[in-house]
């Protein structure tokens, strides 16, 4: 039988282990009877779940314990409205958001906080979203509620270089950052952030989960506007209980997590990533065959969109694709092309995979 190896964006590919374990697990959670989805929230068999995914994720982050975890709904596109919701309270009124623009997402972030605050767009690349604006030409806002980073963009491709560059802002200013579709793929410096959010469907675990680690002192700030379900400081109280939490999604989170400390954490899971970006780049690069239009110091290791040369053979490239199990590739309808999510799950055999066929039918 042909391997089968998704390419999705998200919801993406998990590890074959997790899924293999929940489904024996399914019926009947370590001989309690029940299975977590029936599970109640505040019960002690769900509480020990919920206890070690964050004990674990702390662990694999190195969070500080002046950091909360909160396990939320909405997905990212939620956390848009939920973020200014929570920290445009903390400046003088009426509050300014900055913004580095950088492709899709953080492109929704901004009309999404419009709604809250004044934006300013400190900085954004001249035509397509093909790298992160140099810092030196960001116009930053003095006193400003907060800067957003998307510091990967799963659409565009574009990735931060997390491991030697943190901007810079004035003041007391927090940085937020959309981590969706890279967190736990490499290292960072948790402590340099006052938020980092992340929709689960990409490197955690199912839709349906919004992680948020955010710094004790950016809790109580909310407007009264916020919903209290969304109120961080509320959520925080809780443990991520006031409501029912998704609570299958953070079993599965839990499961994602032991499971990458057994491949020796995100530093191991580092060096497998930047090998796998190597490869499939490496391939992209070989000639004038394929493109990726990403600068070479902004390309993400997670999200790899390309083009073909003659994309009248789009469609050919795909039907080829999906006869030997490689599912998934086509790019976002806004960019068009095609798009290689190759997240944490992604095991290398299927990155070779997909080069052997980009090799086979560019014909070389």
């Amino acid at each position: 039988m042909t391997p089968i190896y998704n390419f999705s964006a998200g919801p993406a590919v998990l590890p074959r282990e997790v899924l293999e374990q929940a489904a024996s697990e399914m019926l009947d959670w370590h001989g309690c009877g029940m299975s977590v989805m029936e599970m109640s929230h505040r019960g002690p068999e769900f509480i020990s779940i919920y206890q070690q995914a964050v004990a674990d994720l702390r662990e694999l982050l190195a969070i500080p314990a002046n950091y909360k975890i909160l396990f939320q709904q909405g997905g990212g596109l939620g956390e848009n409205a939920i973020v200014p919701m929570n920290l445009v309270g903390r400046s003088a009124q009426p509050a300014t958001i900055d913004f580095v623009h950088t492709g899709s997402w953080s492109g929704k972030s901004v009309a999404e906080a419009a709604r809250y605050a004044n934006v300013n767009v400190a900085a954004k690349p001249a035509g397509s979203f093909t790298s992160v604006p140099p810092q030196e030409t960001w116009q930053l806002t003095p006193g400003a509620a907060y800067l957003h980073l998307c510091t990967n963009e799963t659409i565009d491709g574009v990735e931060y270089n997390l491991d030697n560059f943190v901007p810079t802002v004035q003041g007391d200013t927090p940085i937020v950052a959309d981590m969706s579709s890279h967190i736990l793929s490499r290292v960072f410096d948790v402590s340099k952030y006052g938020v980092m959010f992340a929709g689960a469907q990409k490197n955690i675990g199912p839709a349906g989960l919004t992680l948020v680690i955010v710094r004790d002192d950016l809790l109580g700030h909310a407007l009264p506007i916020c919903p209290s379900a969304f109120n961080w400081k509320t959520v925080a109280d809780h443990d991520s209980m006031y409501n029912t939490p998704p609570t299958y999604a953070i079993y599965i989170a839990g499961l994602v997590f032991a499971h990458l400390k057994r491949q020796g954490g995100v530093a191991a899971m580092e060096q497998q990533n930047i090998a796998k970006a190597k490869l499939l780049y490496a391939a992209l690069d070989c000639d004038d065959f394929y493109a990726n239009r990403v600068a070479l110091d902004s390309r993400s290791r997670m999200n790899v969109p390309f083009y073909l040369g003659d994309e009248t053979r789009n469609e050919q490239f795909l039907a080829g694709a999906k006869a030997r199990g490689l599912l998934q590739l086509k790019g976002h309808k806004s960019v068009g092309g095609m798009r290689a999510s190759i997240y944490n799950a992604m095991p290398i055999q299927g990155v070779q995979a997909l080069v052997d066929y980009l090799n086979e039918f560019a014909g070389r």
